[in-house]
Formats: structure tokens, C-alpha cells, sequence
């Protein structure tokens, strides 16, 4: 199976969401939500993450995150996740009961491509308060791919994760979980970076994107948005239309992608320094914001 077959039907297989001018997202992706070990490369940016998540929510965002949001190839359950970042499930459920929560599996939680698996640990969480199984996110439904068309332009654009077009981390996913709990999780706490990782790999990170962009230029145009790689994309109109919202395992900050009137832009949300000496996160526009109808898909 190849990658391009593998992006073409998850193209196919997409969730279909419409929006308008006045549709609001933010895009993360590849938080690798952890337990709060010296392996959980997200705990050091939870802080930054939650406000970002907190300020998007009262702005009336709707939020979409592309894969590999939870890190289930170091961590055995999704409950040791859960008591470890309760806060921020509970941040997210808020999105889901108001119909403003879009999830995307990636390779390091390709287990919830198994509705059976996000039934038994996703539906329901225990209260110790209560003493009882309480809603956490009931039936919830993760998604391959996302297609976000515009009601008015019928313009597309197409939300993954990316490891489609990495065929070890999506065909032999399993063999490479097995590898980074038994190996590379013991030695990443010491320093020592998973080879086999595009995010790690600038070799592969190359052969992933230019993958995509073969798929993307057969497929006219149509601007497509990935993580996997961890690298932030923001191409200019005329370039082949791929995007990436980067991660939120950066060191000392986190990127996304904004959707707002009808614009792009690429943002990182960092702590700063006033001149006072208080520490205060921040929010920084790296790229656009961009129209969305520059990037042409004819």
C-alpha cells in the first residue's frame, strides 16, 4: 500500500466540516500529552498550552487537533494521561459539549482508530469525588482526515495527520510503539533522540513532505494541513499549498495555525519577560494572516 493510496483515502474517508467567513479554528497538533515523567516532553509547555487553549475557547474557536495529541506509545493506558493533565481534558471536554471539539488520530495514537478503544477509556472517566464513572468526551468519534469546506466558495481544505506518507510509522506502527517503550523512552530521558522520528529525522522529515506534496499537486491545489513532522510550513500563494501547525513539544513554546475571517496565520504562544522582570505568556504571529482564496485549487 502506498502513500499516496493511504492519503487518498483518508482524503476520501474525511470528515466533512463546513465553515464560513465567520468560522473561527485553531490548529494544534503532536502535544504527546504524557504522565508528567521526565519523558513527557509536553509538561513543559502545559502551562503555555492550557492558556492558549483557555483563550481560544472564550474567543469562541472551535478546535481541531491533528494527531498525536495523547502519547500512548511511552504511556501503556490513557488514564495515567488523564490524572496526569486533568485540567486540560477538562478544557477540551468544554469544547466537545458545545460541538467545538475535532479530534484526528495520529501514529502515537493510532489506538483510537479503534471506536471500541475510545469507547472503553474516552467515554467515561471514575470521580474519585463521586466514587462513580462520570461523562468525560461520550461518543466521541476520532477522525483519519478532516475536510474543512467553505459554505459560499466551496473551497476545500484537507486536515491530517501526515504519517500516511511515513510508511514506518503507519503500517509498522505497532513494531515502532514497541521500540520507544522498550528502548528509545529509557534513553530519551537521558537526552538521546529517536531516530526513527521525522520530528528527529531530517532525512525523513524531506521524504514525508515531499510525499504529501506529490499527493497534493495530482489533487489540484488543494491546500492540505499536517503535523507529524513537527516543523512549522506556512507556504506563500503560488507555492504547493502545504501547511503545517508545527507542535506543541517545542522547546519553551508552542505553534498552531488560526482560521479567522476567512485568513490563515501561524502563531506561536511563548513565555516572555516584561520589562518589570514578570513572566507572561505571549502570543506571536510568525506568518499571515494569509486568505484562504489565495491559494487556488483549480
Amino acid at each position: 500500500m502506498s502513500s499516496q493510496y493511504r492519503l487518498n483515502r483518508a482524503f476520501k474517508e474525511a470528515k466533512i466540516v463546513e465553515f464560513d467567513d465567520n468560522s473561527k479554528f485553531i490548529l494544534f497538533s503532536d502535544c504527546h500529552r504524557g504522565d508528567n515523567s521526565f519523558a513527557d516532553d509536553f509538561a513543559n509547555n502545559r502551562n503555555t498550552y492550557y492558556h492558549a487553549l483557555k483563550h481560544y475557547f472564550l474567543e469562541g474557536f472551535t478546535y481541531i487537533e491533528l494527531g498525536d495529541g495523547d502519547e500512548l506509545w511511552e504511556n501503556l493506558t490513557f488514564k495515567s494521561i488523564f490524572n496526569a493533565h486533568k485540567n486540560v481534558f477538562e478544557l477540551m471536554q468544554a469544547y466537545y459539549f458545545q460541538d467545538r471539539l475535532h479530534l484526528i488520530w495520529g501514529n502515537h495514537d493510532m489506538v483510537y482508530k479503534n471506536q471500541k478503544y475510545v469507547e472503553e477509556h474516552l467515554y467515561t472517566y471514575f470521580d474519585a469525588k463521586t466514587g462513580k464513572d462520570e461523562p468525560l468526551f461520550p461518543n466521541l468519534k476520532f477522525n483519519e482526515g478532516i475536510v474543512l469546506r467553505h459554505k459560499n466558495t466551496q473551497q476545500e481544505l484537507f486536515l491530517l495527520h501526515g504519517h500516511q506518507a511515513d510508511w514506518w510509522n503507519y503500517t509498522f506502527w505497532r513494531w515502532s510503539r514497541f521500540l520507544v517503550r522498550i528502548l528509545w523512552k529509557p534513553l530519551n530521558i537521558m537526552g538521546i533522540a529517536d531516530p526513527t522520528s521525522p520530528a528527529k529525522n531530517y532525512t525523513e522529515l524531506i521524504k514525508v513532505e515531499r510525499r504529501i506534496k506529490k499527493w497534493i499537486t495530482k489533487n489540484h491545489n488543494i491546500p492540505t494541513i499536517i503535523g507529524h513532522t513537527h516543523r512549522p510550513r506556512f507556504p506563500n500563494p503560488g507555492e504547493i499549498p502545504l501547511f503545517n501547525d508545527g507542535s506543541c513539544v517545542h522547546p519553551r513554546s508552542i505553534t498552531g495555525l488560526e482560521i479567522e475571517d476567512g485568513a490563515i496565520s501561524l502563531v506561536k504562544w511563548q513565555i516572555a519577560t516584561t520589562e518589570e522582570g514578570v513572566l507572561k505568556i505571549i502570543r506571536m504571529v510568525l506568518e499571515g494572516p494569509q486568505t484562504l482564496s489565495s491559494y487556488c485549487t483549480s
